[in-house]
């Protein structure tokens, strides 16, 4: 009996050290999680395609699957109810998502500065975003483009109410090379490019030059359950991640050929020259607190946010 007892404690004894240390798993087996994408695969995820082509996140115990987004997508609330681990998020979304309820958890940015920008042709009628004014704009519908258009334009001097908006979705390429509009909202590493390579002349009016803060626009998410939960699990996939970005960096052909060997459907010329213009902001440095308090600023006065936001419960280093 006191044998049976003594294996008895020593099974509760290790239950209890699983429970308490991280995931549970077996040393040295890795542990399963899932990454669900802000769109589909692009340069901007090129240092989480290097961690996965490189091994990164097996070394660092995650054996890690990576999804990207379908029309039926909600990945806040499949960080939320567990049914996935972690998540990039537009940091728009992050605040709106904890405005709804959902406690989740910015871990560590991918891009350090807004990738909106309003794109104008270069030989059209805008040659700065206050010449918006009683120009047209299209805009995709989506609240973040009307914050950025006010943003810009009354940064610049001009008057946001006299510019004419014109809902496009997301077809800022055609509209623009077309002539159908004066100048699109777009992102300055996508639309911009692809425009350029088509031989349209571009301006490109940076929303962190234009009234914005320099904030990060994309960022590694998780839920606080899950980090409760599971700190270790989440320290680890941030330090792979940043171990990627790192290789992204040092060495950018690498990166981009584990970005193509990973999604092999991508366009080769079209990511390398997306990459090319990403490359100064895929720094994978911390947080800037200072920055993340006057993005929560400016989201609340332009009505993306309705109520301040605690900058200090929606983002952990951990």
């Amino acid at each position: 009996m006191r044998f049976v007892a003594a294996l008895l404690a020593a099974a509760l004894l290790s239950a209890g050290a699983a429970g308490c240390g991280g995931s549970g798993a077996e040393p040295g087996a890795p542990v399963g999680a899932t990454l669900v994408l802000d769109f589909t695969p692009n340069a901007a995820h090129s240092g989480i395609y290097a961690a996965q082509r490189q091994g990164y996140y097996r070394d660092a115990g995650i054996d890690l699957t990576i999804r990207q987004p379908g029309e039926s997508t909600d990945a806040p609330k499949l960080l939320a109810a567990g049914r996935a681990q972690f998540a990039i998020l537009d940091i728009h979304d992050l605040g709106i998502a904890r405005e709804r309820g959902l406690d989740l958890v910015g871990l560590m940015p991918l891009v350090q500065r807004p990738l909106a920008a309003v794109i104008a042709r270069r030989d059209g009628p805008v040659r700065r975003p206050r010449d918006l004014d009683g120009h047209t704009v299209g805009v995709t519908g989506l609240p973040s483009d009307e914050a950025v258009v006010d943003s810009e334009v009354s940064a610049d001097g001009g008057r946001p109410a006299q510019v004419k908006r014109v809902t496009i979705g997301f077809d800022a390429v055609a509209s623009l090379a077309a002539g159908r509009v004066d100048a699109a909202t777009g992102f300055w590493n996508d639309e911009a490019v692809e425009l350029r390579r088509r031989g349209v002349p571009v301006r490109v009016f940076k929303v962190d030059r234009y009234g914005a803060p320099p904030y990060p626009e994309l960022v590694l998410t998780t839920a606080r359950r899950t980090l409760r939960q599971d700190p270790g699990l989440a320290r680890s996939m941030v330090a792979a991640t940043r171990r990627g970005y790192r290789l992204v960096v040092a060495h950018p052909q690498r990166g981009l050929a584990d970005l193509l060997a990973e999604a092999p459907a991508l366009d080769r010329a079209d990511q390398a020259a997306q990459l090319r213009v990403l490359l100064p902001d895929l720094r994978p440095a911390p947080f800037n607190r200072a920055v993340l308090r006057a993005w929560a600023r400016w989201d609340l006065a332009h009505g993306l946010l309705s109520r301040p936001l605690a900058v200090s419960a929606a983002f952990a280093e951990p």
